[in-house]
């Protein structure tokens, strides 16, 4: 249950959400054509006559996306459904050739499933969350407008015209902007580790229709109104937040919320009234003519699934059974491409929580600081698996080790050179060790005898001075038991 309340002038108000994803599915082609999918080319290069609506052309179901909406619905536990049809939704538009656009209304491809959202303390979730996924049907994409190509007239580009998007419609069970901004992340994950969407949201491949409406606690739901095409978590989080406020004041000021499609302005933080309910289209509905119903054999539907990869729960879960700790596995599971550097790091033998403590303090500090992502890491999962198995094995020490992954980063050689190469091999030589010492000692004998009159935080003191006087090359075990010895 999440406390998030909008404090108005009278009340306290509740906010209510449910948000429509619409994410473009990975595929080569189009939905219904052979057309390509490619982000960024240039204008109307990528339209075949069938996204074009030349009289006569068919549209012919790809298979590939109507896998990749099984698998997909598979990996929310969802209810697949063995037959499902395509209707037409009909409205004109200078980007919609045909007049309508192929989609599914009535009878999904995809139907109830759900997905678990971890609390979060610091974000406002106080508990772990079940949010409702009403269905997932398969629908395709329109063309765009462009008004900024010249100062009279608009430019339509048919490059998006039948891309394959499925549309994920949650329940209205979100009641916060964290829980909503929550939702879209570990949806955005699922939809990555699955490969069904690159999730990139930026380049319009993943985008949020946000529902928004406001009630006094406890309250039957308010009229709501949905804000288009919202193409970021941040984004999603601010509209919801200035909505609710919005709306609150509308209705603490006597008025009454009007059930609206509505725009936001990511320069403002602001939603503004795109289309009135008054000027809502009526769609006309009716089954796809030109296409047969979508009917699901057992052999295509266990091939779907056997195809899914570890999902992000199992894969935290696995990681929490290693022993490794609950914010890093968060951490490493958050991106797939994370995860997967990681796997093939632990395939390596490497200790699973000192590996994770590394990737997640040493490696991630580095890529950070380079400016680089995981795609591009100068250091390989086999290399970083050697590196830190020079730790296990006491050849170097863990100072010595931040040391030889400088030097990794800069010349791309692996550990063990490095350390061959450099002389940083870790000394266990007693001898040599009890020489430092005794320096050390005869040069701080007031801090000797301050230590054996009791002050034994100074053993620390003694230990870097020897380390330091070693370079960083003394086994610390060696060092700590010679010390005691020493000082007893």
């Amino acid at each position: 249950m999440s406390d998030y309340r909008i404090k108005g002038e009278t009340d306290e108000w509740e906010v209510v959400i449910g948000l429509e994803v619409h994410a473009q599915v990975t595929s080569n082609a189009k939905l219904f054509s052979g057309a390509a999918t490619a982000f960024g080319a240039e204008p109307n290069t990528q339209v075949s006559l069938v996204d074009a609506a030349m009289p006569g052309m068919l549209p012919v179901p790809n298979r590939e996306c109507i896998r990749q909406a099984v698998r997909t619905g598979m990996a929310i536990d969802a209810q697949i459904n063995k037959w499902s049809r395509f209707d037409r939704k009909n409205y004109f538009y200078a980007d919609l050739p045909q007049g309508y656009q192929i989609s599914q209304l009535y009878h999904p491809l995809v139907g109830e499933g759900s997905l678990h959202i971890e609390a979060d303390e610091k974000a406002g979730i106080a508990a772990d969350k079940v949010i409702g996924i009403e269905r997932i049907h398969v629908e395709q994409d329109a063309g765009k407008l462009m008004h900024d190509q010249h100062p009279t007239m608009s430019f339509v580009d048919l490059n998006r015209s039948g891309v394959a998007l499925m549309e994920i419609v949650s329940k209205p069970d979100m009641r916060s902007p964290a829980e909503a901004g929550a939702y879209v992340r570990k949806l955005r994950a699922i939809l990555r580790y699955v490969g069904s969407c690159d999730g990139n949201m930026e380049e319009g491949s993943m985008r949020a229709d946000v529902n928004v409406s406001v009630r006094k606690p406890g309250d039957e739901f308010g009229t709501r109104t949905e804000t288009k095409n919202v193409n970021s978590v941040r984004f999603v989080m601010q509209t919801i937040e200035y909505e609710a406020k919005r709306q609150v004041e509308v209705l603490e000021a006597g008025g009454t919320v009007d059930q609206e499609t509505r725009l936001f302005n990511p320069d403002t933080g602001t939603t503004r009234t795109m289309r009135s309910k008054e000027d809502a289209h009526d769609y006309r509905y009716f089954p796809d003519p030109d296409l047969l119903p979508l009917e699901l054999d057992d052999a295509f539907l266990a091939e779907c699934r056997a195809s899914l990869p570890e999902l992000p729960d199992a894969k935290r879960a696995r990681y929490l059974g290693l022993g490794i700790s609950a914010y890093n596995a968060d951490v490493l599971t958050a991106e797939v491409e994370h995860a997967r550097w990681f796997d093939a790091l632990l395939e390596t033998g490497a200790e699973p929580k000192a590996a994770a403590n590394w990737v997640t303090s040493e490696l991630f500090g580095a890529l950070n600081r380079l400016g680089k992502d995981i795609g591009d890491c100068p250091v390989t999962p086999a290399q970083a698996g050697e590196l830190l198995g020079l730790v296990a094995d006491g050849t170097i020490s863990g100072t010595i080790a931040k040391q030889v992954f400088e030097r990794m980063l800069e010349t791309g050689d692996g550990a063990a050179a490095i350390v061959d190469r450099e002389g940083l091999k870790q000394t266990s030589d007693t001898g040599a060790i009890e020489a430092e010492i005794a320096k050390v000692l005869a040069a701080n004998a007031d801090k000797v005898e301050q230590y054996k009159g009791g002050k034994e935080a100074l053993f620390g003191f003694f230990v870097g001075q020897t380390m330091k006087a070693m370079q960083g090359k003394a086994n610390p075990q060696v060092v700590n038991e010679l010390l005691k010895k020493a000082l007893s």
